[in-house]
């Protein structure tokens, strides 16, 4: 997986997780705490989360083939996907069960140093792996807010463990609250609402993610700075006069496609613009390394037609009519 698919951000979340996991289980055993109970399988779900990413990461580095001729970039997608629909909902839904029965059935917390301790372990740990994921995050964000981080991303990893550790930070924080107040109070019910304000937490997550990662899977076009880069670069002013209308499309977090019908001047032979072709590939290659499968169209621009409105879809970036045959426009 490359840089930005966030290898260390994962690694450092699952090694904190299966940690957090084990200790929270042994608390729970001791404690009879719901809430301990609802986070060790939070903490285990999370585990399983990253281990998907990872094994997402790894297949999506697949040869292309011929019956899949773009190559294997999506199944990080659908990794990410697959974590935000099964994993957290099944930790959110199970953590919403515990805390029914916990408040229907509420006991007293046995063993209290148990699970306040584990719980401030559990915090430390988190805090390290939020602060990993952090620290891998500003490497690509950029001067991008984090909801628009979150929301922009290409590479779905980072954006999941973001949500996960601060998810995780929350529910061990109203864990700890559920916790206290039961001590404090006697009231074992404080346990259960604490139990499941986790598992409610965990399924809006939950949405988010399923529709940050949906939107990926059904194919985003390049940023708004990259679509600049290559329209600057098609252009050559010499024999590809202008850009008629231009389609990116990720294969992949690190692999675009960019399909294109450019403006060539009628005069110029074929072997004029098979060359312009080539150079700018190259140009776009060097403007935007990611854009790997290109695919550019030559045409004959008509101004006039595009004035009268005959193809109104012919302006440089815009989209073409889908009525259109290709070449209308001459």
């Amino acid at each position: 997986m490359s840089a930005s698919g966030g290898t260390k951000a994962i690694v450092a979340a699952l090694a904190a997780n299966l940690a957090i996991a084990v200790a929270k289980f042994v608390a729970f055993l001791f404690s009879g705490s719901s809430s301990m109970l609802a986070e060790s399988v939070h903490s285990l779900a999370d585990s399983g989360n990253q281990g998907l990413l990872l094994v997402g990461g790894k297949k999506a580095q697949r040869e292309a083939t011929p019956q899949h001729p773009f190559g294997y970039g999506r199944e990080r997608y659908i990794y990410a996907f697959l974590v935000s629909i099964v994993l957290f909902s099944v930790g959110g839904m199970f953590a919403i069960y515990e805390g029914y029965e916990k408040i229907k059935h509420p006991h007293e917390i046995e063993h209290w140093y148990w699970p306040v301790g584990v719980l401030v372990f559990a915090i430390i740990a988190e805090g390290f792996s939020f602060r990993t994921a952090i620290v891998e995050s500003n490497l690509t964000r950029g001067k991008l807010s984090w909801t628009q981080f979150v929301r922009r991303a290409k590479a779905p990893e980072l954006p999941v463990v973001l949500l996960e550790d601060l998810g995780a930070l929350v529910g061990l924080i109203l864990a700890l609250g559920g916790v206290g107040l039961a001590l404090a109070t006697g009231d074992g019910v404080w346990d259960g609402i604490g139990t499941l304000c986790i598992g409610i937490l965990l399924i809006a997550i939950a949405i988010v993610l399923a529709a940050e990662t949906k939107s990926l899977l059904l194919g985003e076009s390049a940023g708004v700075e990259d679509v600049e880069k290559i329209q600057a670069s098609v252009v050559d002013g010499d024999t590809v006069t202008r850009v008629i209308h231009m389609r990116t499309l990720h294969l992949g977090p690190e692999e675009l496609l960019v399909a294109a019908k450019i403006a060539v001047r009628a005069e110029e032979s074929a072997a004029e613009v098979a060359e312009a072709i080539n150079a700018a590939e190259t140009r776009i290659r060097e403007a935007v390394p990611i854009a790997r499968v290109i695919y550019l169209e030559p045409d004959i621009y008509d101004e006039a037609a595009a004035a009268a409105g005959t193809n109104p879809g012919k302006e440089a970036g815009g989209p073409e009519s889908p009525d259109a045959p290709a070449g209308s426009g001459h």
